[in-house]
């Protein structure tokens, strides 16, 4: 066992890698609402799961899209999921027919805390936890408990100094 921070094993997303896995998670969605297959809008848990909600309603031609604002994390520190903003309950009824869609589930109380408001949702993400994977309909890929994601809108392009010299 070692003591390692949380960013220390890394895995880094590039944005054509979101992209592809975004379009992956849409082919899986699609064909499974349960309006003769389609969804009656998507609903991004953010601001992780902006992007690829964009891209799934893209794909599967979804026009209404709205968010669902929760807090979860400050910086690499999880804490209690707070609600700060809803979808139009009209709109979100009891959440048949609404695709949740957010980047990643790690231990499952953000989406615990969005499905306990709509719990006849779909919900789904890009990556899953093992902890938090009783929480997903859908995912792409799973990643292991300990694996830190870094998402292409959390990185920056900078100098890196080589291995050796100058």
């Amino acid at each position: 066992m070692t003591d390692r921070l949380p960013h220390e094993k890394g895995f880094h997303i590039s944005w054509d890698q979101i992209h592809r896995d975004s379009r992956a998670l849409a082919w899986r969605l699609d064909g499974h609402g349960p309006d003769d297959g389609a969804w009656r809008a998507v609903v991004a848990i953010t601001r992780g799961g902006m992007a690829p909600a964009m891209i799934a309603a893209r794909e599967l031609d979804i026009r209404t899209v709205d968010t669902i604002s929760i807090k979860s994390y400050d910086h690499q520190d999880q804490s209690e999921a707070t609600v700060l903003q809803k979808p139009d309950p009209e709109l979100m009824g009891d959440g048949t027919g609404i695709l949740i869609i957010d980047d990643l589930v790690d231990s499952g109380k953000t989406l615990e805390v969005v499905r306990a408001l709509y719990p006849n949702a779909h919900f789904a993400t890009v990556y899953a936890k093992p902890k938090g994977r009783a929480q997903v309909d859908t995912f792409i890929t799973e990643v292991s408990q300990d694996t830190w994601i870094f998402f292409p809108w959390d990185m920056a392009m900078q100098y890196v100094k080589p291995y050796r010299g100058d």
